[in-house]
């Protein structure tokens, strides 16, 4: 309960013309589900309707057309009209539009959970590039998040029931992945996903395991260095900070074996060095999560998927992870900080009576 409500989990449409509102509307089909929490989605009723009449086998849906979040029904799906009313779809087609929709419903949503409007955010998936085109300035939500929070570093944090990965670079081109990965990058990262699994996941003393960049940890040097001179150091560093940090782990057998389970969250160098293991043993249920914010983001591990929209064909199974995943986090977050304060209050209480 946030303020003796339920939890009202804010849900951005993404590109109207992918799968967003597809799994969106999927997942949250069954009427029961608003017993958990209320959602709000930033969008479109237009678009959702179109959506909705294309699903099969669907059950009377109750909605709820507001202006804002602060109007929306606990009993009811929450659309908040932010997008004109002679919005376009076209059901697998990348349009400046779409991209438009998708800045405009993010917007929307941010400045509502800055208000304390909404209490956690899950974003639907975006076309980058169509986005970048139409202004937008950033290369993903986790990079347009951090900058509208303005914290200094984030975690790319990507969970299931089985496993957790981060990233020490994300968004950027491979080529780009050696001379972007340093020291102090590596340790800022174990830093953020330590916390987190503190207070975000209930875990009373992460193990963290941290992969190599090169193949078989660079086989001494001969194939890559940066594990003698950079990745090593930093894991030993992070130790001495205090971290229960260990590796570097060659990739292929770490996730081969099933080393992972071993660890409460793993770290990889980079982008597709963890989540393309992370997609195909946790696919179903996986869910990025956004580490380092002040906020609870998270959202599915998939992409638009223009070649499935409109088909209703699209799983939303990792979108109604996301929701729950985002649920549990806030709930995790208030259970953890009031703990911290209550033992902050008792030393308190305990130095005056010292005193």
């Amino acid at each position: 309960m946030a303020n003796n409500r339920p939890i009202i989990v804010g849900i951005t449409q993404g590109d109207g013309n992918g799968i967003g509102y597809e799994v969106i509307i999927k997942a949250l089909a069954d009427p029961r589900i608003l017993e958990a929490f209320t959602p709000v989605i930033y969008g479109s009723s237009k678009i959702f309707g179109f959506y909705k009449k294309l699903i099969h086998n669907l059950d009377q849906m109750d909605t709820n057309v507001i202006t804002s979040a602060k109007d929306a029904h606990p009993r009811r799906i929450n659309i908040v009209n932010c997008l004109p009313d002679n919005v376009f779809v076209e059901p697998g087609q990348p349009t400046p539009e779409a991209a438009k929709g998708a800045m405009t419903s993010l917007e929307w949503a941010v400045k509502d959970i800055r208000r304390g409007d909404i209490d956690v955010l899950v974003t639907a998936p975006i076309n980058k590039k169509a986005m970048v085109n139409e202004g937008f300035g950033y290369t993903g939500h986790t990079e347009y998040l951090q900058s509208a929070f303005g914290v200094k570093d984030i975690a790319m944090f990507m969970v299931s029931q089985t496993m957790k990965v981060g990233v020490v670079t994300g968004h950027i081109p491979l080529k780009d992945v050696p001379s972007s990965i340093t020291q102090e990058k590596i340790i800022s990262k174990l830093h953020l996903l330590n916390d987190s699994l503190k207070r975000d996941f209930g875990v009373d003393m992460p193990k963290i395991a941290v992969l190599s960049l090169n193949p078989h940890c660079g086989d001494g040097g001969l194939l890559g260095d940066e594990e003698q001179n950079i990745i090593r150091p930093a894991v030993e560093e992070a130790v001495n900070q205090g971290i229960l940090a260990f590796g570097p782990y060659s990739p292929d057998g770490y996730f081969g074996l099933g080393e992972y389970s071993k660890f409460d969250a793993t770290l990889a160098m980079y982008h597709d060095q963890g989540l393309e293991p992370f997609k195909a043993l946790s696919f179903s249920d996986g869910v990025n999560f956004t580490a380092g914010l002040p906020i609870v983001r998270t959202s599915p591990d998939h992409g638009t998927a223009y070649d499935m929209a409109g088909r209703d064909a699209a799983d939303p199974l990792s979108m109604r992870a996301s929701i729950f995943a985002a649920i549990d986090i806030y709930r995790n977050r208030v259970k953890y900080d009031n703990l911290l304060k209550g033992k902050m209050q008792e030393r308190k209480l305990e130095a005056e009576e010292d005193s």
